[in-house]
């Protein structure tokens, strides 16, 4: 799978990093050891933060801008690591979806960084576009329907948008039936080193979705 930024995404967010992590999977209900490692990050940093302070994380802050930029409103449209973030530091139960979902978020929570997972078998073509939401535009958002992606980044395949950095597509999300992984990090800004979120990510893809036949590739404007 190939990443193409659209000029649109490149003149608003020159310091972007998107990294794509591919790799074979095997997906299956999340394990007591990877929900207390989500649990355990969640407590930390409800412990140091403020819910003021959630949108000033750099990672998330960055993110925030480039909405602002293209004419979202980020405070309508959270990016979803800021959703994470601000549900652990209000202390609400976090979802428990299955090991792959649930370890994409805790490297969200822990770097800061909105993060795509999509199933690749069923992203239609080799190339992914990442350009920005139009008006109109039909978008089935995990767990939540329609969403109003007009003015926010977007990556799509032939068939339309795949993901947003405030949700995915029902069309390509990740279930226990997948056995391909295509992992987006959107790093607008950076926070957590990109060596160590690639570091962290491949090391949770071995221990918890055996990965195998992994690929890392950096894709900047």
């Amino acid at each position: 799978m190939e990443i193409r930024i659209e000029d649109t995404i490149r003149e608003v967010a020159p310091a972007l990093t998107v990294v794509a992590i591919e790799a074979d999977i095997h997906n299956c209900p999340t394990p007591d050891g990877l929900w207390d490692l989500l649990e355990h990050a969640a407590r930390d940093i409800a412990a140091v933060t403020e819910l003021g302070d959630v949108n000033k994380r750099p990672g998330i802050k960055a993110t925030r801008d480039v909405y602002k930029a293209l004419g979202k409103e980020p405070n309508r449209y959270r990016p979803s690591s800021e959703a994470l973030t601000r549900r652990a530091v209000k202390g609400m139960e976090l979802y428990r979806i299955n090991a792959v979902v649930d370890l994409i978020n805790l490297v969200s929570l822990l770097s800061g960084y909105s993060i795509g997972g999509f199933d690749a078998g069923k992203i239609d073509g080799d190339t992914l576009t990442l350009g920005v939401g139009r008006e109109g535009e039909p978008f089935d958002a995990i767990g939540r329907g329609p969403l109003n992606i007009s003015h926010m980044p977007v990556y799509r395949d032939n068939i339309g948008g795949v993901g947003t950095p405030t949700s995915d597509n029902e069309r390509t999300k990740l279930d226990e039936s997948t056995t391909r992984l295509l992992m987006c990090i959107n790093i607008y800004g950076e926070e957590m080193a990109v060596a160590d979120v690639v570091e962290m990510s491949v090391d949770l893809l071995g221990k918890f979705a055996e990965a195998d036949n992994i690929s890392v590739k950096y894709y900047r404007p």
